[in-house]
């Protein structure tokens, strides 16, 4: 067995933390895989180094609509297969999410919509959130092991947000969203973090206008969950609160695998 170190991050933009020294921090940091969201940047707009940074295979989608969304994923060890569609009719045209398929689990790297927009946009997010959690309980079902990252942009307990009554109306920490986190739970998918820090105080987004981070005043919205076949194997679970450059930071997992090398 060996552990690979898995990182999320919403980096708000990949062009403009590209110039906050992006690169310097991955190559420092050294993650096994990285999945990004909001890369903000189509595959010939994503800075040609970060295309072939030696180590890494990289992969990069994203939507129709300019300077919006987009995700890529960086990873040491080629996964068996990439898809850049989560297969929900109607719900693909903004490319949210790749999955790589690894010997030993299946990868979601996903931005889930934002529901703040509108009613309309609230509706699309719900119902996303069905269908990904439909198609997650069938590859459960046949035994898959499953990895499950990224920015989900819902607060999922009182503990995950630093004003919590203040928030209960807005997108993002409404019942209707916090319950379909808690169906993900009882569907049999562990928020890793939870499994090793019980206690509050530990966000991973702050509102960027307000100086927020500062007095961390912030939304824990951005997880990893495992599929419970796989609980046994996260060694730890954590957020890089210290690593600046965007509105959200890193979170991450050490996950133990069945030994290969890196392709």
């Amino acid at each position: 067995m060996r552990n690979l170190r898995l990182l999320s991050w919403n980096v708000n933009g990949l062009r403009a933390i590209f110039k906050k020294g992006f690169l310097d921090w991955l190559v420092k940091d050294s993650p096994d895989i990285l999945c990004l969201q909001e890369t903000k940047s189509r595959e010939d707009q994503v800075p040609p180094v970060l295309k072939s940074i030696p180590g890494y295979h990289s992969y990069f989608t994203s939507g129709d609509q300019k300077g919006r969304g987009g995700v890529g994923l960086f990873t040491r060890e080629k996964p068996q297969g990439v898809r850049f569609t989560l297969g929900m009719e109607g719900f693909d045209d903004e490319h949210r999410a790749i999955v790589a398929d690894y010997e030993d689990f299946m990868l979601f790297n996903v931005y889930f919509p934002n529901g703040k927009a509108s009613q309309e946009r609230l509706e699309y997010k719900l119902k996303f959130y069905d269908l990904f959690l439909d198609l997650v309980d069938r590859l459960k079902a046949e035994g898959r092991r499953i990895v499950i990252c990224g920015d989900i942009n819902t607060a999922h307990k009182e503990i995950d947000l630093a004003r919590p009554k203040q928030n209960e109306k807005i997108s993002g920490f409404l019942p209707v969203e916090r319950a379909w986190m808690d169906r993900l739970v009882e569907h049999g998918f562990a928020d890793t973090f939870r499994m090793f820090h019980p206690e509050g105080g530990h966000y991973s987004w702050w509102d960027l206008k307000t100086r927020a981070r500062e007095r961390n005043v912030g939304w824990r919205i951005d997880y990893f969950f495992v599929s419970e076949n796989l609980k046994d194997r996260v060694r730890s679970g954590f957020i890089l609160q210290e690593v600046t450059g965007a509105d959200h930071c890193p979170v991450g997992i050490e996950l133990s695998i069945n030994s290969q090398g890196h392709d």
